[in-house]
């Protein structure tokens, strides 16, 4: 059955899906913000590494969105436990400085490194049933329904949505196929593992955000996982690592 519950706040209004943007749209869309401050030194040397052998000045768009994802998606450790959520621990940043992050700090670092190369980019929350979750992590969300971050990028006239999130090695560890982007057509979590067993389905869409909508995010956290969030509430639980939960 799908969650239909409304967002509890509005997205920030979106640019049409389709079609040249104007260049204010761009402007807004490629500057550095509190939580995408692709201007800090550390954003800069990591799109300088994943990037290092292309010409950025010639390279497509296209090609330099998906080397950045990859960087992303394997080159930061995806772990759910001891997650920093407050709003610095949530800045791209600092996703760099302690190398590891859930889906949350992993879209925002991905936007905000596209947004260095000039790539118009967003956050998008949705609630998406997940059947790959550990026993114990299903029991701090409270089931098998997650708040969940992506992010979205403007290339080529359109709108991709973006999940640089499962690294390779936690993909092997649950048996799913890692997933891809070819800068072309969306890349959302695949609602089938490896041997064919359903694995995530998107349930609420709640929109595209210009930045991290930082009440919104922990509004969703607070109501529906409780449990899930530490002591202070501005972190997660610690004591574990998804990837050791894998067997």
């Amino acid at each position: 059955m799908t969650d239909t519950m409304a967002p509890t706040t509005a997205p920030t209004t979106a640019p049409a899906a389709e079609g040249p943007l104007t260049d204010d749209e761009r402007a807004r869309l490629t500057a550095a913000t509190d939580f995408l401050d692709h201007e800090h030194e550390s954003v800069r040397a990591f799109v300088a590494k994943a990037l290092r052998g292309i010409d950025r000045e010639s390279a497509d768009p296209v090609d330099l969105a998906v080397a950045l994802y990859y960087a992303v998606r394997d080159g930061i450790h995806y772990e759910v436990y001891g997650a920093d959520l407050s709003r610095q621990g949530l800045r791209a940043s600092h996703v760099l400085d302690v190398g590891k992050g859930f889906c949350l700090h992993k879209s925002v670092l991905y936007a905000a490194c596209c947004r260095a190369v000039g790539i118009p980019a967003r956050l998008h929350y949705s609630d998406v049933r997940n059947h790959l979750a550990s026993d114990r992590l299903r029991e701090y969300i409270g089931g098998d329904v997650f708040f969940h971050g992506l992010a979205t990028v403007y290339l080529d006239g359109r709108w991709l949505k973006v999940t640089p999130v499962f690294n390779k090695l936690l993909c092997r560890l649950y048996g799913m196929t890692p997933l891809e982007f070819d800068g072309r057509a969306d890349s959302l979590y695949h609602p089938f593992d490896g041997q064919g067993r359903q694995s995530m389905e998107f349930l609420t869409d709640h929109g595209d955000f210009d930045d991290v909508p930082y009440e919104f995010v922990m509004g969703n956290m607070r109501r529906k996982h409780p449990k899930f969030l530490d002591a202070d509430g501005t972190g997660t639980v610690g004591g574990g690592s998804l990837a050791d939960e894998a067997a």
